[in-house]
């Protein structure tokens, strides 16, 4: 599974008109020396739309299962991810040039960092992006600092969890995503968060699609019940993580004390 990269993608068919870009994105990235990627995209259903959108890339792998929103279908491409490296990609966004390569560059000099998520540019929809003012440095993220910001800012991470790139083998280690309606990749953030350092980097990495049908612009995402006991469940497992003092250190090695 060496020198792979899996890009993971989950869709629900009836919001996939953006798939050809984000595609598009993923094709004109250009790899490091001795890497490729592959593409998993997972449907959240059986209809079969979203493999008859695809194109004929032999790097593409489509699968579908019944629906069970975008957590359950992150796990379920897992089971076809040959990489080591695992990255997270919505179907609605789109990669920047060189995103990959930086990603992988991170990774391969700094075998103890276990993640990275990169800067995000908002793409809204007259094409225009807007950046976020409060971005960290580069560098290093200190374990466990993204879990105490995030709890002391009404719940929102100093990084993008959608932009996680994360060590096949640490994925498995906290458990993947969690099975929520809503903030699976922030849940994998929080876990990641409390056994490994991360890494920032603050080239944009990543067009993040603002457009109606989104799933963070739908009235039940914001719900206050909702989000509350989302936000409780995913702190829970990060502090769960962060009391029992396991650590990531390295790619060669198990985490442990």
């Amino acid at each position: 599974m060496s020198n792979r990269i899996s890009i993971i993608t989950p869709v629900y068919a009836p919001v996939a008109q953006y798939l050809h870009e984000t595609y598009e994105s993923l094709a004109k990235q250009e790899m490091p020396s001795g890497w490729e990627w592959e593409w998993i995209v997972q449907e959240d259903g059986e209809t079969g739309e979203v493999a008859a959108l695809l194109p004929d890339d032999p790097r593409i792998k489509a699968g579908q299962a019944r629906r069970g929103g975008a957590a359950v279908a992150r796990m379920l491409a897992l089971t076809h991810a040959q990489g080591s490296l695992i990255r997270s990609l919505d179907a609605d966004d789109v990669l920047t040039p060189g995103a990959l390569a930086r990603e992988i560059d991170v990774l391969e000099r700094n075998p103890k960092i276990g993640w990275t998520t990169c800067r995000i540019l908002d793409l809204l929809p007259d094409g225009s992006t807007v950046g976020f003012e409060h971005d960290p440095p580069e560098g290093r993220v200190p374990r466990g600092s993204v879990l105490e910001h995030w709890v002391s800012h009404d719940y929102r991470a100093q990084v993008h969890p959608t932009t996680l790139c994360v060590r096949r083998k640490l994925l498995m280690f906290v458990g993947g995503w969690m099975a929520l309606p809503a903030s699976s990749d922030t849940s994998l953030l929080m876990a990641l968060d409390a056994v490994s350092d991360g890494y920032f980097i603050a080239e944009a990495g990543l067009l993040y699609r603002k457009w109606p049908g989104q799933v963070t612009a739908q009235p039940a995402h914001n719900d206050p019940v909702e989000r509350s006991t989302r936000m409780k469940i995913i702190e829970d497992r990060a502090r769960a993580l962060t009391a029992q003092g396991w650590t990531w250190h390295g790619e060669g090695e198990s985490a442990h004390p």
